[in-house]
């Protein structure tokens, strides 16, 4: 039944999408042409509808091939949206290149781009809805996918939590094998040990099955795939080492054997790379320019405020764990301390401007060098001192996985809150989550939570005085 429920989901997506977009277009020929002034046309409305049940086709295609027509119960909006945001922008791009090489320059691109605005928006607003929709059915106990658990150690315990903790996904859990209870809850009624997994697929088949076996029953595994091959019943497997696992794992091939990668970084692609590099080089030189005055004041507010250099320079730890010069605007009085203590919100060492500044995170303007040179990035975890470095890759699981990518001058982490003295477990699963995840929407999020709720223009941050713990003298 469930597989029926999503073909037809997706039969009615599809349908949908092309309807937004035959409509999309005499919408967008009637706004340039009578609405907006100044409008003269040169080419029918009936060319321009032609033209788009090809591009309607093509766009379905597209969307296809970007995943857009899965089950939504494993992916989220705000993965999706870019996705189809970026199909329906090739599909334009693919439209003029063959305008382009057709002579087809008699047709509106305004009409076009006014077309490209309201059918994103109109396909958003419908896949938001309709997501909401499917979460509040679920909800209430419709449309829920019966799964079968296989283990009854942590992973799956927590399997269950997660379920328990989010209904709207549709997950129903009928029960588990195992030998024994182990660490599920009470009230999962328990079907058999693994080894009678044929006849309860027999007796009444679960939509899916899902193996969370322990690491000395990983020798079962091979029972379950040819049981469940043999009933035609769909099997995921929580492998035992999953918490060590990222979210997203990479797999390559050598010579027909899989190889899995551990630790996945969207950054290691090249055209990645050569994409965030860019962005940081340009926008860096621009912002240098545009706030040289204020990086002026700053500079003549620190000289007077009191003895000592403008910039502090302090070694940081940067990507592959090199050591570089991160600057500063100096807030502090020079002290002994300043490679290996914090400061505080309230700490004597700070003069009053340096205060002000650090409020503000002015202080931290010169880090736009930092980015220019290649030392540091827009967005990336924050860098930390050697000192501390040796300290918290003993006692924090996965520190030094920061240093993969560079860091940056504003961080996933800090936006969440992690700023002061706050968890740095919890700062490394927020920077792990950042590598993870990496793309330039996310970097662009990113600086936009950290101008209102992160370190700029945040009031209730400048009314406490709290900032980052640096040790900036």
């Amino acid at each position: 039944m469930i597989r029926q429920n999503q073909r037809l989901l997706n039969y009615f997506n599809v349908f949908t999408d092309a309807l937004i977009l035959l409509l999309a277009l005499p919408v967008a020929f009637w706004a340039r042409f009578v609405l907006l002034p100044g409008g003269v046309v040169t080419v029918p409305l009936r060319s321009y509808l032609w033209l788009n049940l090809w591009l309607t086709a093509l766009q379905l295609v597209l969307f296809s091939a970007f995943g857009l027509y899965g089950s939504f119960r494993r992916s989220r909006l705000r993965q999706e949206l870019p996705r189809l945001w970026l199909a329906s922008l090739m599909g334009l791009v693919l439209l003029f290149s063959w305008l382009f090489l057709g002579y087809g320059v008699h047709y509106s691109r305004l009409t076009w781009g006014i077309f490209f605005l309201l059918s994103v928006t109109a396909l958003s607003v419908k896949r938001a809805l309709l997501r909401t929709l499917l979460r509040r059915f679920r909800r209430k106990g419709y449309n829920q996918k019966r799964v079968l658990l296989v283990g009854s150690g942590e992973m799956a315990r927590r399997y269950c939590q997660e379920l328990a903790a989010d209904p709207a996904l549709g997950y129903q859990v009928v029960g588990y094998l195992a030998g024994g209870p182990g660490q599920m809850p009470p009230a999962l009624e328990r079907l058999g040990a693994v080894e009678d997994l044929p006849q309860v697929l027999e007796a009444g088949l679960p939509d899916e099955v899902v193996s969370t076996l322990e690491l000395y029953e990983f020798h079962l595994t091979p029972r379950i795939i040819q049981a469940c091959d043999k009933a035609g019943v769909r099997l995921s497997i929580v492998p035992p080492y999953a918490k060590f696992l990222p979210v997203h794992p990479q797999f390559d091939e050598l010579n027909g054997i899989p190889l899995m990668n551990v630790r996945r970084v969207p950054l290691d692609s090249v055209f990645n790379a050569f994409c965030k590099r860019s962005v940081d080089v340009v926008a860096s030189a621009v912002l240098l320019v545009l706030t040289s005055p204020v990086l002026l004041l700053c500079a003549v507010g620190v000289k007077l405020s009191s003895p000592g250099p403008v910039i502090f320079k302090q070694q940081r730890v940067g990507r592959d764990q090199r050591l570089f010069d991160m600057y500063k605007f100096r807030s502090m009085r020079l002290n002994d301390a300043q490679d290996s203590a914090w400061s505080t919100a309230r700490d004597d060492r700070r003069t009053r401007f340096g205060s002000f500044i650090r409020k503000c995170s002015l202080d931290e303007l010169p880090q736009l060098w930092n980015v220019l040179k290649g030392d540091m990035s827009l967005v990336g975890p924050r860098p930390e001192l050697p000192h501390f470095v040796e300290q918290f890759k003993e006692d924090v699981p996965l520190y030094m996985v920061k240093h993969q990518v560079r860091p940056g001058i504003t961080g996933w982490a800090q936006v969440n809150g992690f700023r002061g003295d706050t968890s740095i477990q919890g700062r490394i699963e927020c920077d792990l989550y950042y590598i993870e995840h990496w793309s330039l929407l996310f970097d662009i999020q990113i600086l936009w939570m950290t101008l209102f709720r992160g370190k700029f223009l945040n009031a209730e941050e400048l009314a406490s005085g709290q900032d980052d713990k640096e040790t900036n003298p």
